[in-house]
């Protein structure tokens, strides 16, 4: 009997006022600044995530990551997520409890990698280097004989530390061992070179806030022939009933059956966006946009040199043209040039992430947001923060 009910008797106070969002440079590295046709894209109509015409969105979504990951895998979809979805799928799927996993940290994300891993039980081997170092392949190659791993995790766009690893070859030697290739290319896809089918990437992984500059919560995955046998031939399930392969394949259209079973609904609005996010890309061209952001990155780092500043990895070839670390210059507290720079520009840079705080500031120019226009402000804010915010060594 609702008459027995007692509601609360005050109404919170936000419901008196509208939601208010502030506009700001999203100059850090990630999520980046939307593009109105995105953003219009995401504000259409909401349609049944089952209705036909989703499934036609979802198709030309796939479409669009194929050709963003330059693959022809037909076990390719977007996760209803961020990022570390796209992350927990690959080894929820790939790996079974005891299996052996070789991960490269050299930042945060394979530090994550191995977290989830070893939650899930397998046994968890790691190559190491600190922030701003990368692996040989033939450091590579000793640890996976080594260990015999079925899966080896590599990051490509290493955003804690602004490092992008060299890829050739990698592919290669992990199937000489029997061995699956994980890479996660959440912060360099569309800013620096990547071709999943030539260089023999088993599963790789994207988000959809960085240089897509779609808003987050979708996250592109693509899984290789090779990678499918692993997946759908184990002997247990996979942790994650949410994340199981059997039931997204079957929800994109990539099992071959006829009809799509509801499993989970999908963030409809976010996939609008996902989809017109590829669709920029692809009209720019890949090699087109790895270009540009090359472009802007250089005319960045000879700007940030021009202040007296020290870029954080060294050597220019391994630099992340979508996201530039700067050593933090000597004098200076970091969180004091960042809450400056915030209040007095709008702009947002970040600090070190994981292991790398501290140690760096983040300055990211991806996609929608990568224009020398936008390369001289966070100049120019950096500059006047220097000014500003000079610490006394006494």
């Amino acid at each position: 009997n609702i008459s027995h009910i007692h509601l609360w008797t005050v109404i919170p106070s936000f419901c008196h006022r509208p939601l208010e969002a502030p506009f700001r440079y999203l100059f850090g590295p990630g999520p980046s600044n939307v593009p109105p046709r995105v953003l219009a894209a995401g504000g259409r109509p909401i349609i049944g995530h089952m209705h036909s015409e989703m499934f036609g969105i979802m198709n030309d979504i796939k479409k669009g990551i194929q050709y963003a990951f330059q693959t022809s895998n037909n076990m390719t979809l977007a996760m209803s997520g961020s990022g570390h979805t796209a992350m927990e799928c690959a080894l929820f799927n790939i790996v079974e409890p005891g299996e052996s996993v070789l991960v490269a940290i050299n930042g945060i994300w394979g530090e994550r990698v191995a977290e989830i891993a070893e939650r899930m039980g397998a046994k968890v081997h790691t190559l190491v280097k600190t922030p701003g170092g990368h692996f040989t392949n033939a450091e590579i190659e000793q640890a996976l004989a080594k260990h015999k791993p079925v899966l080896f995790f590599l990051t490509h766009g290493e955003s804690s530390a602004g490092l992008v690893h060299p890829v050739d070859g990698i592919g290669d030697i992990c199937h000489k061992y029997n061995c699956l290739l994980l890479v996660d290319s959440v912060a360099s896809l569309g800013a620096a070179p990547l071709l999943m089918d030539q260089q023999n990437i088993d599963i790789l992984y994207t988000g959809s806030q960085k240089a897509l500059n779609a808003p987050p919560g979708t996250a592109p995955i693509s899984f290789s022939e090779r990678a499918c046998h692993k997946m759908f031939n184990r002997k247990t399930k996979p942790v994650s009933y949410l994340l199981d392969m059997t039931n997204l394949s079957n929800y994109w259209g990539n099992d071959g059956k006829p009809e799509r079973i509801y499993h989970h609904t999908g963030p409809v609005s976010g996939f609008f966006a996902l989809r017109e996010s590829l669709a920029i890309l692809a009209e720019t061209g890949l090699e087109n946009s790895w270009k540009h952001h090359t472009e802007v990155a250089e005319y960045f780092w000879k700007g940030l040199e021009d202040l007296g500043l020290k870029l954080f990895i060294k050597d220019k070839d391994l630099r992340l043209p979508s996201v530039t670390t700067i050593a933090i210059p000597e004098g200076y507290n970091w969180k004091e040039l960042l809450a400056y720079i915030m209040k007095h520009h709008r702009i947002e840079f970040t600090g070190g992430l994981g292991p790398s705080v501290g140690m760096l500031l983040r300055i990211g120019l991806m996609g929608y947001n990568c224009n020398k226009a936008n390369a001289a402000m966070a100049l120019a804010a950096l500059e006047d923060a220097l000014k500003q915010c000079r610490m006394s060594k006494a």
